[in-house]
């Protein structure tokens, strides 16, 4: 398994309110040593022989955890092998701990909730956490046409309630159900909501975002 799939793993099974990760990093090389600390020097990592360790603290700078995927995808494409392991993890003092993050779905069902009850059309966009996640996510969501949007990690999307343009709210739901089911986290919001649209001849209303359609 890819370095950078193993810390995923790792990740998931954190507690909520993780504060820092220590982690062993044994490669199968011993000869690969040198390079693989060199390619984590910004996690000051220390050696001893094939192994070598290192932390992630969630709130910081220098080692955050979006830093330690970087890493180790240059580890994965620099063919280095080997394994990393948890050794230990500290959570956040209770009084800063964060609360557990909705999933995509709860996060849906919370925005749709609060829409007109007669509201006919919806411009979302999905924030995901890590560009990483980019390929996956655009082929979980290929049901609700996602468009990439700018430089940014995100994708926007359209649903229509009971007919015109857009995907049902149910199928955007089940989008982020898989989404969630592949661990790929990330923050919904809505953009732009219509009330009780009634398009003659048409698919339904157009927004212009940038003078571009969508």
């Amino acid at each position: 398994m890819a370095l950078v799939d193993q810390w995923r793993a790792i990740e998931d099974g954190l507690p909520e309110g993780w504060d820092e990760a220590r982690l062993r990093l044994t490669v199968q090389d011993e000869a690969d040593g040198d390079r693989a600390a060199a390619l984590l020097g910004p996690l000051n990592p220390g050696r001893h022989g094939k192994v070598i360790g290192f932390a992630a603290v969630r709130r910081g700078v220098g080692s955050s955890p979006e830093l330690l995927r970087r890493l180790l995808s240059r580890l994965d494409a620099a063919g280095v092998q080997g394994t990393l392991e948890l050794v230990r993890a500290s959570e956040a003092p209770a009084a800063t701990a964060t609360r557990r993050r909705p999933s995509l779905a709860e996060q849906w069902d919370q925005l749709a909730a609060g829409l007109p009850p007669d509201w006919s059309d919806v411009y979302a966009e999905i924030e995901l956490r890590s560009s990483d996640y980019l390929e996956r996510g655009a082929l979980l969501l290929a049901p609700v046409n996602p468009a990439r949007t700018g430089g940014r990690a995100a994708y926007r999307f359209r649903v229509a309630r009971r007919f015109g343009y857009g995907a049902s709210a149910e199928m955007a739901r089940r989008c982020f159900e898989r989404l969630d089911a592949d661990n790929i986290r990330g923050e919904l919001q809505i953009l732009r909501a219509l009330s009780d649209t009634k398009p003659v001849y048409t698919q339904g209303p157009v927004w212009y975002v940038g003078g571009r359609a969508v």
